[in-house]
């Protein structure tokens, strides 16, 4: 019998070579490539596979005529968080693929929406790392109902979609897609043909059937998820799951969403009956102290659709060293650097031999600009040992010359602050005009005149 014949796939890229290297031609990862079997029309069947998103077709559609999915149609999971971050629940027919670290509660939060969803839906489990006890002890754990939990555990693709066929669930969850081989391929599982091709065929299941499909994919050491990249192009979201060490809270993060904005962020509590939404999701990352402190201050920042209150802490402490450090935890360290240089330049703020620490409480990572000007206050408060005025909130952009740029959405994030009872808002001058809100905010130009302000306030 003659030998399979072998190629080299990028985990990274999913390019395919006829021999192996230590960097991948195409995407110029490192030791990346990793050996399978060749596929040949022989070991895909007779029928082939399609395409992706169904039965292969050369009829052109016209989009006026076809129709799109409303909201009723969507599925609720019973999770409003998840709802939010999937844009309004599952679309029918599609895939979403959902990753984190082991045991942040991935497995729990699919089982919890399997129970919501099973009360007027079909629903299946399918689970390749755990056996049918140990999902059940989960479940009467977590106070929900077996009896209407179907639970399958295999990893072979053909059995899990003839089962699907058969039972014509509208909910499926498979955990996850590492685990899962096809009989076409003579690669092991988790391979990054088998990835692929498991993940290929069940998206093809989903868009013929108008089975909503999550996936759960493992992650890498480096918080990546593990397999090709180009399984994160085939399905219709990609959320994460993240969570600080030790913190009871997780945060659910939408990177990908093809039916909803991207960038959402969904807020859960883990407790002994599961993971419970957090509908006010501000006030957890609040210090609730009565009084403020110096080196802290509230920024009003923006997720996906949702407006956070988040807290901004410096500290400004005379180094040792000679080189001076610059810690930065929840936020850029270069945007942090650039904001030293500013500070100083049009500020005269010197803290060139001083140790800089900032901080995003609550773990919390904020990537947007609109963090400067917080930032820039909690900075000049640590150094000069002085709290900021109770009620205060900030927010805006800070350019290299020294001026305030407005951000988007600052009428809506002025809302969410007054909702939360603040009183005060310190803001750039072009987001105050035409906003109409319960609250005292004063517009800047520059950042000299912000710092100026915010002791007068």
């Amino acid at each position: 019998m003659a030998k399979a014949k072998s190629v080299y796939t990028c985990r990274e890229c999913g390019a395919s070579f006829p021999k192996w290297s230590g960097q991948c031609p195409d995407c110029q990862a490192w030791n990346s490539l990793e050996e399978g079997v060749v596929e040949t029309a022989a070991s895909r069947g007779p029928k082939g596979r399609g395409n992706w998103s169904g039965t292969a077709s050369a009829k052109v559609s016209n989009l006026a005529e076809v129709r799109a999915e409303a909201a009723s149609d969507r599925l609720s999971s019973g999770l409003s968080e998840l709802d939010r971050v999937l844009g309004g629940g599952l679309v029918p027919g599609s895939v979403v693929l959902l990753g984190g670290d082991p045991g942040i509660g991935k497995s729990t939060l699919l089982l919890q929406a399997q129970d919501a969803l099973s009360e007027a839906r079909g629903s299946l489990y399918v689970t390749g790392e755990e056996s049918a006890a140990q999902v059940a002890m989960r479940a009467r754990r977590l106070g929900l109902d077996p009896g209407r939990l179907d639970c399958l555990t295999e990893t072979s693709l053909e059995v899990i979609l003839a089962t699907a066929a058969e039972r014509k669930p509208d909910f499926m969850v498979v955990d996850s897609i590492q685990t899962l081989w096809t009989e076409s391929l003579q690669s092991a599982p988790g391979a990054v043909a088998q990835v692929r091709e498991c993940a290929a065929r069940l998206v093809q299941f989903a868009k013929q059937t108008g089975c909503a499909v999550v996936l759960v994919g493992h992650v890498t050491k480096e918080g990546a998820l593990a397999g090709p990249r180009v399984l994160e192009h085939m399905v219709d979201a990609v959320l994460y799951f993240e969570s600080d060490s030790g913190s009871r809270y997780r945060l659910i993060r939408a990177v990908k969403n093809r039916f909803g904005a991207a960038n959402e962020l969904g807020v859960f509590a883990m407790t002994d009956k599961g993971l419970k939404a957090v509908g006010n999701p501000s006030a957890i990352f609040l210090s609730g102290q009565e009084e403020p402190a110096p080196g802290s201050c509230v920024l009003v920042t923006r997720e996906g659709t949702r407006p956070l209150m988040v807290e901004v802490q410096a500290l400004v402490a005379p180094s040792s060293l000679s080189n001076p450090r610059r810690v930065a935890v929840g936020i850029d360290p270069n945007r942090l650097a650039m904001l030293l240089a500013v500070m100083n330049r049009h500020a005269g703020i010197q803290i060139g031999d001083q140790d800089v620490f900032v901080n995003v409480a609550g773990g919390m990572r904020i990537s947007e600009t609109a963090s400067d000007l917080a930032i820039a206050l909690a900075l000049k408060s640590s150094l000069r040992e002085k709290p900021l005025p109770k009620g205060l909130v900030a927010f805006g952009e800070v350019g290299l010359a020294g001026e305030l740029r407005p951000v988007y959405n600052g009428e809506e994030r002025l809302r969410e602050a007054a909702g939360q009872g603040f009183d005060r808002a310190l803001v750039p001058e072009a987001n105050l005009k035409g906003v109409k809100v319960k609250i005292t905010a004063r517009g800047c130009r520059r950042l000299v005149d912000a710092l100026a302000a915010a002791d007068e306030m």
